[in-house]
C-alpha cells in the first residue's frame, strides 16, 4: 500500500489516549470532511465540504483538547458524514443523505446495496466496533464510565436564528445533563439548555442509545454553536468550560 493510498483511505477512526484515567469517554463522529478521490466530491463544489454538511466544525478540536484535559480517551472519525454518518443507524434516511440541509447530494442519488454496504464496512462499523470493544474491556475491569459525544451546530438552520451557544442533548441520561448545564450556567452570559438544537431519538442517534443508554451507561451529547468555534481561542475557551463543567469523578488506573 502506498502513503498516497493511506492518505486517502484513513482509519474509520482515531484513537487518542486510549488508556486515559478519566471515567469519561469521548466521541466525535463528525471529526472530519475527508473524501478518498474516488467519490468526486460526491458531486460537490470544494466549498460545500467545508459547511456544516460534511463536518461538524470546531468539534473535532474540541475533542482533543478536551481528552488532554480530562485525561480522557476520545474516538474521532476519518471520514466526512456525507459518505456515511456515523450518528445516524444504518439504512435510515440520513445515514447517507442525498439531501443535507438545502443542499443535494449527487453522488449518494440511487447508490446500490452494494455500496452501502461498502461504506459501512470501511467508515461505520470499525469506528463502532472500536468503541464497543473499548467500552467492553471497561466493563469487564469494573470501570466506571460516561460517555460525552461532541458535535457543533450552525447559528442559522433553514433561515431560522439559533440562539443558544451550547445544549446537552439525553435521553436516560438526564442527571448527567443537568451536572454539565448547571457547570456551564456559572457563566451567567451562556444561553445553554437541555435537548437543544434537537433531541435525541434512535431514528436519528446512534451513539447515544446504541453505546449509552442500551448498556446502561450514561451518555450526553454536547452541541456547541459552530461560530463560536470559528477561532483557536474559542476553541480553547469551550474546551475549558466542558472540562470545568464535566462533574469529577475520582481517576482510576487500567489493571
Amino acid at each position: 500500500m502506498t502513503a498516497r493510498t493511506e492518505k486517502d483511505w484513513p482509519e474509520a477512526v482515531e484513537v487518542l489516549n486510549e488508556h486515559g484515567r478519566s471515567d469519561i469517554v469521548l466521541l466525535c463522529e463528525h471529526a472530519s470532511n475527508h473524501m478518498p478521490a474516488e467519490y468526486r466530491q460526491l458531486g460537490l463544489d470544494a466549498n460545500h465540504l467545508q459547511r456544516h454538511i460534511a463536518w461538524d466544525i470546531g468539534a473535532a478540536e474540541v475533542t482533543r483538547l478536551l481528552s488532554a484535559k480530562l485525561d480522557s480517551p476520545a474516538f474521532l472519525s476519518g471520514y466526512s458524514r456525507l459518505l456515511i454518518d456515523l450518528n445516524r443507524p444504518l439504512n435510515t434516511q440520513g445515514s447517507i443523505p442525498v439531501l443535507s440541509e438545502d443542499t443535494g447530494i449527487p453522488g449518494n442519488v440511487g447508490i446500490d446495496a452494494t455500496e452501502r454496504t461498502r461504506r459501512a464496512e470501511i467508515m461505520f462499523s470499525p469506528f463502532h466496533d472500536r468503541v464497543t470493544a473499548h467500552l467492553d474491556c471497561r466493563a469487564q475491569a469494573g470501570r466506571q464510565t460516561r460517555i460525552v459525544t461532541i458535535h457543533s451546530f450552525t447559528p442559522v438552520f433553514l433561515g431560522v436564528s439559533r440562539p443558544w451557544h451550547a445544549g446537552v442533548l439525553h435521553d436516560q441520561a438526564s442527571d448527567l445533563a443537568e451536572a454539565i448545564l448547571s457547570g456551564l450556567r456559572t457563566d451567567a452570559a451562556l444561553n445553554v439548555a437541555a435537548n437543544v438544537p434537537y433531541v435525541i431519538s434512535r431514528d436519528a442517534d446512534y451513539a447515544v442509545p446504541i453505546h449509552g443508554d442500551d448498556r446502561g451507561i450514561a451518555a450526553v451529547l454536547v452541541e456547541i454553536r459552530q461560530d463560536l468555534l470559528s477561532t483557536r481561542r474559542g476553541i480553547e475557551e469551550w474546551a475549558d468550560r466542558l472540562a470545568a463543567a464535566l462533574p469529577a469523578q475520582q481517576a482510576e488506573t487500567i489493571p
